[in-house]
């Protein structure tokens, strides 16, 4: 097990200098989450800070952690999941590996403890009390409502598929050895205490999981104890490690993690493929034929300024056109993000009231959870997805978000699953754009050339719950 920083009581001094540039104390208690948009869910989340200033000085950049003393938050906190939802949760038919991992860090490496099949809660409490072992919970937003509304709005705020996992460490135990993440990381103490030691990254905004060896890190650049109600972000890339002191019974947090292959590279690996083929079609010079055994050659450098030739011809194409089309990504948000938590109101999962007429006032519904899309295969159409409709209930998607199950594309049925959407032709596009950038808009106003066409459209949306008539 690696080197404990010592009994908490003895943390004080020498952890405060560490702590100054990342930590901030809450001037006063801030108000429990707030759900009314996405933006003040992600306000009420970081409290007290602001988050132009999270963006502009942490996002990225460097770590961030907020102390509070405030008992509403931490019993709100605690909520979210606690060590005594295990039983309850094990009767659900949880496995080992794809639910639950127990492990601990011994001799700075992870040594797994899983048995084989179902989890029985009365061996995984027989692990955690003898063995020392940390409980890790995957995804529990498939089981607690609460971390489904916070994920789900998370997911509209950023754009980002949202994943949880939650650690319950015994005293006097690790769960993991020092590594850093593919991902930007929010820490919730929810019961007990943690004691955390993040170092200086290795491989900044780091693409992939690796675990760092005790004398290759250093010294900590932050150490500090997380309390009930406490939150830590860092950024992908970051080394840490953290254990529950001698003294405290457990540890609880959930690890709220975002931003997995969401960088501007993954971007363009995903929207170059479209730019080659819009360009192409106008531009001879993409068309011309490559040298001849070409692709026999070892070394292409004789190629490389033809190369950089085409790619000044594409970056020219997108800015005079301004035009980046998304594929992949897209799909993979749309498909695999959790749906609208509405609690008992399905209401807008049904179409009802009146129907769109050409003098109707329309506004779009689940503005967060539908995208407009122009792929590279639909030359003359364009998309407005949405998660299956079956799911948003929040029982089929909810319960394999963010799972990996071993085929995603593959149903229940053997079919492969489609993006839900509505196809339009592409001349659809500036009308879909105006229901979508406008709070409301009559349907005669729609940038569309015949009353036909305009009803059609307002129909379909509709027919489909993304529009309400006003």
């Amino acid at each position: 097990m690696p080197k404990k920083g010592g009994k908490h009581a003895e943390m004080g001094k020498e952890m405060q200098p560490q702590c100054k540039r990342a930590k901030v104390e809450a001037a006063c208690s801030p108000s429990v989450m707030s759900f009314e948009s996405p933006d003040s869910l992600f306000g009420s989340l970081i409290s007290p800070i602001k988050q132009e200033m999270f963006f502009r000085e942490y996002w990225e950049q460097k770590p961030l952690l907020i102390q509070r003393n405030d008992p509403l938050l931490a019993s709100y906190y605690q909520s979210l999941f606690q060590l005594s939802d295990l039983k309850e949760l094990c009767s659900h038919g949880l496995y080992y590996g794809r639910d639950i991992n127990i492990c601990r860090c011994v001799n700075g490496k992870k040594k797994v403890l899983n048995k084989e099949g179902k989890v029985n809660y009365m061996q995984l409490k027989k692990d955690f009390d003898q063995k020392k072992a940390t409980v890790q919970f995957h995804q529990p937003q498939r089981f607690k409502e609460e971390l489904w509304k916070i994920q789900e709005k998370l997911e509209c705020y950023f754009g980002s598929l949202v994943g949880s996992n939650v650690y319950i460490t015994p005293q006097g135990s690790q769960g993991l050895p020092p590594h850093y993440d593919d991902v930007e990381v929010f820490i919730l103490q929810l019961e007990g205490e943690k004691h955390w030691r993040l170092y200086k990254p290795t491989v900044h905004l780091a693409r992939e999981y690796n675990v760092e060896s005790e004398d290759r890190i250093g010294n900590p650049t932050h150490e500090f104890i997380l309390k009930p109600g406490d939150l830590l972000y860092f950024p992908r890339g970051t080394i840490h490690q953290a254990d529950t002191p001698f003294g405290v019974s457990y540890s609880t947090h959930v690890t709220i993690s975002t931003y997995q292959n969401n960088s501007w590279g993954d971007f363009l690996l995903d929207a170059i493929p479209g730019l080659v083929f819009d360009t192409a079609k106008e531009d001879v010079a993409l068309r011309t034929s490559i040298p001849r055994q070409l692709l026999m050659q070892v070394d292409i450098a004789d190629s490389t300024e033809k190369l950089s030739s085409l790619l000044r011809r594409l970056a020219d194409r997108l800015e005079n056109t301004r035009e980046l089309r998304s594929s992949d990504m897209k799909k993979d948000f749309i498909m695999n993000r959790l749906p609208p938590c509405l609690g008992c109101d399905s209401d807008p999962l049904t179409p009802g009231g009146k129907l769109p007429k050409i003098d109707s006032k329309i506004r779009l519904q689940f503005r967060d959870h539908a995208i407009i899309t122009v792929e590279p295969d639909q030359e003359n159409s364009v998309s407005i997805m949405k998660p299956p409709s079956y799911a948003w209930g929040g029982s089929a998607r909810r319960e394999t978000h963010m799972m990996g199950t071993e085929d995603d594309t593959a149903s229940e049925d053997g079919t492969s699953q489609q993006t839900h959407g509505l196809r339009f032709p592409l001349s659809y596009l500036d009308a879909l754009k105006q229901i979508w950038s406008s709070s409301t808009v009559h349907v005669k106003e729609l940038n569309l050339i015949s009353d036909e066409e305009k009803e059609n459209l307002a129909l379909s949306l509709w027919t489909e719950c993304l529009i309400e008539v006003i």
